[in-house]
Parts: structure tokens; sequence; C-alpha cells
């Protein structure tokens, strides 16, 4: 316990102030000489990480913040929990940084370093400390974007030679319909309709949602032999549990284990890399790209699908080999 003597009751007994506690004396006589080089609140000093998180999250600031900052600020506490009860005017860099650090890559230290600076300067602004530690906060450098790479036709032709190996043919329907991951494995058997030999599908944007990619003339058997006999409500779903994909991790999985086999290198994404170059390199109709990809384009106006432009899609698509 540190404490300070405020004055003498009626007995002459030394009232105290306490200002704090430390593990040692050491760190205990540095609290004290902080205190008497510039006396501050005893109360708020009081505070903990967990106490000004709270205030902090009830602040006008906080409630400003887009929905993905607050998002970000919410997880890196998350990751503070030994640090919740100490008094947030005890806390020094490094007590910061070793929480930055097992925060995991890159773009997490940097979204926890962050968090740090907020609660800092917000501290400050409630005269709870003086000092921005902070701002001696480092994390790991921003790794390069890797380069996306796409499918050369000897890869592709390597898939079809080899479409009975389990998940080949997913990849396939992949790199036919430009689908990205998370809108492959969400994609529902309600959502095909084989009459017209269509999906409906898409997520992410306004011009991506609920569009309509006609079945290539290729990946067709694939996708009935996949409906058929299918225990779930969606068109791929995981090898031992029989049930769709909860996120993109297990489906990743399968992908990578599959690409590796093969002998190629390449990430789920890059299937829709390719189905975009495929067609540029066939010289299809930009508008129809766009359409197919569910990209915003200066030549669609309201997004109407009448059976002439679904028409015009499929010519499009079937221009891949």
């Amino acid at each position: 316990m540190v404490r300070k003597t405020k004055g003498f009751n009626a007995k002459g007994h030394p009232i105290y102030t306490i200002i704090g506690y430390s593990e040692t004396r050491e760190e205990g006589l540095q609290l004290l000489a902080d205190y008497n080089k510039n006396p501050y609140d005893v109360d708020a000093s009081k505070i903990t990480l967990e106490d000004l998180f709270e205030k902090f999250k009830n602040s006008t600031k906080f409630i400003k913040f887009s929905k993905s900052t607050k998002n970000s600020i919410l997880v890196a506490f998350n990751k503070t929990d030994k640090l919740n009860k100490l008094p947030y005017r005890q806390l020094r860099a490094y007590h910061m940084q070793a929480i930055v650090d097992e925060s995991g890559a890159y773009a997490t230290q940097a979204a926890t370093k962050n968090f740090w600076k907020h609660m800092d300067k917000y501290a400050l602004e409630l005269d709870i400390i003086e000092t921005r530690y902070s701002e001696l906060l480092t994390s790991d450098k921003v790794q390069p974007i890797k380069e996306k790479k796409i499918f050369t036709e000897d890869e592709i032709n390597l898939l079809w030679e080899n479409v009975s190996l389990q998940w080949v043919p997913d990849i396939l329907i992949m790199l036919y319909t430009g689908f990205r991951i998370s809108e492959y494995i969400n994609l529902k058997l309600e959502d095909i309709n084989l009459e017209e030999l269509t999906f409906m599908g898409g997520t992410k944007t306004e011009a991506g949602k609920n569009r309509i990619i006609p079945i290539h003339s290729k990946i067709l058997p694939l996708v009935k032999e996949k409906m058929i006999n299918n225990p779930t409500t969606h068109l791929t779903y995981g090898a031992s549990h029989k049930k769709p994909f909860k996120d993109q991790g297990g489906f990743k999985r399968y992908f990578d284990s599959t690409i590796s086999d093969l002998g190629m290198e390449h990430i789920p994404h890059e299937t829709r890399h390719t189905f975009r170059s495929r067609l540029d390199n066939k010289n299809a109709n930009k508008v129809s790209i766009d359409l197919l990809m569910g990209h915003s384009s200066k030549g669609i106006g309201e997004r109407v699908y009448t059976h002439k432009t679904i028409e015009q899609l499929r010519d499009t698509i079937e221009l891949l080999d």
C-alpha cells in the first residue's frame, strides 16, 4: 500500500490518503514520488482499465465511431483480461506492449495498439494520467500483399483430369462461376434452378447480392452430382459432420489440401480472379462480366434479369473452355 498523510485527527493520529498499491517497494516509492511531483485526484487514479473502458464505451466519442471501429475496439479490449482490474494510472508501456505482442498478426496488433491510444487519450481528458505510454508502442510491419495468381489453362485441365477427387468439383464450380468463397459455401440448394440452369447467389455489395449466374455446361454434371443425396440445405458441406460450413476456414482447409496435393499454389479467391481474367481474354462483354461478378458498372442501370439478359450472360459464360 502506498499512502500519503493528509492531516491529523483530534487525537493527533495521522489521516492517510491511499494513493495505490504496488508489487514491490521500489515501484511503491516511484508511485509516491510521482504523486508528490504532481498531486492528482486519488479517487480518479483508482479507476481500473475495466472501469475506464465502460466510461469510454458510453461516451459521445465512442458512440460517434463507425460500426467497424467500434468492433475493432471491442475485440482489442477482450484481449486485456489480465489487466482489467489494475488501476489505469499504474499501467505502463510494457503492460500495453505485451497485449499488442500477444494479439496476433500485424493487422490485429495495429488495432490493439490503436485501442491503447484511445484509452490513453480518454484517460488524459479525465486527468487520470499525465503520460501517454501508448505513444511508445510498436507493432509488426505490414506484410506485403501477395500478388494474386490466376490458374493457368494447364492447371485447369489438371483439375478436370482429377475431377473424381473430393473437393476438385467445388474448385471447378468456383472457377466457372466467379463466386467468392463466402458466396459459394452459403449457396443453398433452393438457389439452384435446374430448369433454368442458373444459380442465384452472392453477397457483400448491393450489386453482388442475389445475382443470377447461368450454370456452365461443363460444370452442370458436377452440380447435379453434388445435389444427389445431399443431406444438407447447401450445395457444399463438411466432409465429416455433413453440415454446411459455419465459416470460410473449414472449406479453405479442404481447398488448400487439395490444391497442394495437385502440386499447385493458390488461394480460394484466385478462382474468382481467374474467372474474370479468362473472360477478359475471350473479349467478353464488359457489362455481362460486371453482372456475373456482381460489380457495379456504368453500363448497368437498374439490375433487371430478363430472359434476354440471362441468355446474354449464358453466352458470355459459355465462352470459357
